[in-house]
């Protein structure tokens, strides 16, 4: 659903839209430039870049939207958010399966996107630094982003403001 929804994926019927605009039917070129000035993604792989340190795996995305002035102070900041300061210098085969996750939650929120797709984004963290994540999650909803969050984590879900079921394929009503 999620690939769905990022034009990751093409449904074989209906419509996806996104501010009016069909996905389905942009280019590749177009995606690109709707993920990197509107969508965040928290994949439940991390999909962080090996060859790059913590800080440098935040930043991206902040320089990708040619804000390159205020990438290293806005990444110190993101990773001091997900309790990662002293761990920024790091690369991500030097970090824990929790901290790599927490990376990808801070090179998520670093581009403030307009919609923010989640997969599991506490799936590898204890429950304190879980809710601290969704604290911050829910601090960026308040500022206007829309978050969506695949998780099995009723925990998780209880920070929503709606929960869609979907039973073997099927939303469940």
């Amino acid at each position: 659903v999620l690939g769905l929804m990022a034009g990751f994926d093409f449904p074989t019927s209906g419509s996806i839209r996104i501010d009016g605009q069909e996905i389905a039917q942009m280019d590749e070129d177009e995606l690109a430039l709707l993920r990197g000035r509107k969508l965040g993604f928290v994949f439940q792989s991390y999909n962080l870049i090996p060859t790059l340190t913590a800080e440098e795996n935040v930043m991206l995305p902040i320089e990708l939207r040619g804000e390159s002035p205020e990438a290293p102070s806005r990444a110190r900041l993101l990773l001091e958010a997900v309790g990662l300061a002293g761990r920024r210098s790091h690369y991500p085969a030097q970090l824990s399966g929790g901290e790599q996750q927490r990376v990808a939650l801070a090179r998520a929120f670093a581009g403030r996107p307009s919609i923010l797709f989640a997969d599991e984004p506490t799936g590898n963290l204890d429950s304190k630094t879980g809710t601290s994540i969704m604290e911050l999650m829910t601090g960026l909803n308040e500022q206007g982003s829309t978050i969506i969050i695949v998780t099995h984590d009723p925990a998780v879900a209880h920070y929503t403001d709606r929960i869609i079921r979907i039973v073997d394929g099927r939303i469940a009503v």
